[in-house]
């Protein structure tokens, strides 16, 4: 990791980063789970300090989570008193299994919404820990750990608070260079106020990289447009699929709209890239070219992918020359990135809460959140210092452009839906199902988005 010029590039940096929370707070970015539910997860038991304990943190099976493991031994030598167990479960089945240890009586005591159900969904069934009074007691101020406030904010409620925030991912384009190069296409650019770049250009710049064969292994595509995830797609271009008292009534929307004309034609467009401007793949041919869970970006098929920036985290591995860009702008004036701010949760019936919150400490300090980009293969770290090392860890990429793609992604970013809506992972289930004939090109919008309407008015009913 460089640290070289780690000072000058900070205050820099924190001006930027006071820009982006101005934003976030006059933006989409500014719906936050503050906005979002009511009610009172009561105070959690207390464990008492000296007494030597075992916490458990309960996270996702991959090498982007499971990393935290390598820094268990110099917190515990750091905290004689308190042991660290990581559980883990495949991304799948993550609700499920938290929900039977939660049953079971065996609640772990830190976690995260690694899985479909987002903070809304945990919130309202009174699974969190209302941190207020560990934060008072402790002392502990966000900006000690260089943890921007408007971020806090996204996980209080009431002016309590659920959540400390450990990493936030945006939205951003990867694109292949060697496929720019041989198509003799310019590179997009990295500067969000390039107003030049728009969806229409990308899809002009895709049609130039495209090249379908009946021979698999000489087919590429010039795009893979994943902005987001499915329900939030339209209001990339503008169309609104939830009401707007969303945000003010704990997370259930009195209306969604997604049978009406604006919202189908957001789609539509998503899906010509597909089947009528032919520069996108169809799931089979993505499947068949990188396996079920593969993508055929890495695989070097296709021209730019735009998806989340966690996408970005195995870039130093790719078999290709890769950039960041800007996520073109698709008609909406304030939304062209969906933020997704992670928080480090205290669950209601964790034993050892005041040990949990000092592990939680751990893992947000600047040293910390540094050598946890290296270790976890990219993640994106919450403290806008340790992002200064986040910036130049990908190589053969310009740091300057990974910087304004992030501060970019960040003043027209929108916190996911999947944060922030009540009952989430079974509206996110609904969606994959129902879309899936859509995908494949055996049905039309127009079939398929009255029944999706229907299904989630029933779900938010629940």
């Amino acid at each position: 990791m460089n640290h070289i010029m780690k000072s000058k590039r900070y205050a820099l940096l924190l001006a930027a980063a006071l820009t982006a929370m101005t934003v976030l707070a006059g933006c989409g970015g500014g719906k936050s789970a503050g906005n979002v539910a009511a009610g009172d997860s009561g105070a959690g038991n207390t464990g008492s300090s000296g007494e030597q304990v075992t916490i458990s943190h309960y996270t996702i099976d991959s090498e982007d989570r499971t990393f935290i493991e390598k820094l268990i031994p110099d917190f515990e030598k750091e905290h004689p008193n308190i042991k660290v167990k990581v559980e883990k479960a495949p991304y799948e089945q993550f609700d499920s299994k938290l929900q039977t240890l939660i049953a079971g009586g065996n609640s772990p005591d830190v976690t995260s919404h690694y899985g479909y159900g987002g903070f809304a969904e945990y919130y309202n069934k009174g699974m969190l820990l209302d941190l207020t009074d560990l934060i008072k007691e402790d002392g502990f101020k966000a900006e000690d750990y260089h943890i921007p406030e408007n971020l806090m904010k996204i996980y209080t409620v009431n002016g309590h608070t659920y959540g400390i925030p450990v990493n936030m991912y945006v939205t951003l384009m990867l694109y292949n260079k060697d496929m720019f190069d041989a198509a003799g296409v310019s590179y997009p650019p990295s500067d969000y106020e390039d107003k030049s770049w728009t969806f229409d250009r990308m899809v002009e710049d895709a049609r130039k990289m495209t090249l379908v064969s009946d021979d698999i292994a000489k087919t590429q595509y010039g795009v893979d447009f994943t902005w987001a995830e499915r329900d939030m797609r339209p209001l990339y271009f503008g169309a609104e699929p939830y009401s707007e008292d969303t945000w003010t009534n704990g997370g259930v929307p009195s209306e969604t709209h997604f049978d009406s004309p604006e919202v189908i034609a957001a789609y539509q467009k998503l899906f010509d890239l597909v089947f009528k401007d032919k520069v996108s793949p169809t799931s089979e041919w993505s499947k068949s070219v990188a396996g079920q869970n593969g993508d055929p970006f890495v695989a070097g098929k296709i021209g730019m992918s735009i998806g989340g920036s966690w996408n970005l985290a195995g870039a130093n591995d790719f078999p290709f020359k890769v950039g960041v860009a800007a996520v073109p702008w698709g008609g909406n004036d304030k939304v062209r990135s969906t933020l997704y701010v992670d928080p480090l949760l205290i669950l209601k019936d964790s034993k050892h809460p005041k040990e949990a919150f000092e592990w939680i400490k751990y893992l947000v300090t600047t040293e910390v959140q540094e050598k946890s980009i290296e270790l976890s293969g990219g993640n994106p770290p919450v403290n806008t210092e340790a992002a200064e090392v986040y910036y130049k860890h990908f190589d053969g990429i310009d740091p300057g452009d990974v910087k304004k793609v992030y501060e970019g992604a960040v003043k027209y970013g929108y916190e996911s839906y999947n944060h922030l809506i009540t009952h989430y992972s079974q509206i996110n289930d609904m969606f994959i199902n129902e879309l899936q004939p859509v995908e494949t090109g055996h049905k039309s919008l127009e079939e398929v988005m009255p029944v999706i309407q229907k299904k989630v008015m029933e779900i938010i009913k629940r």
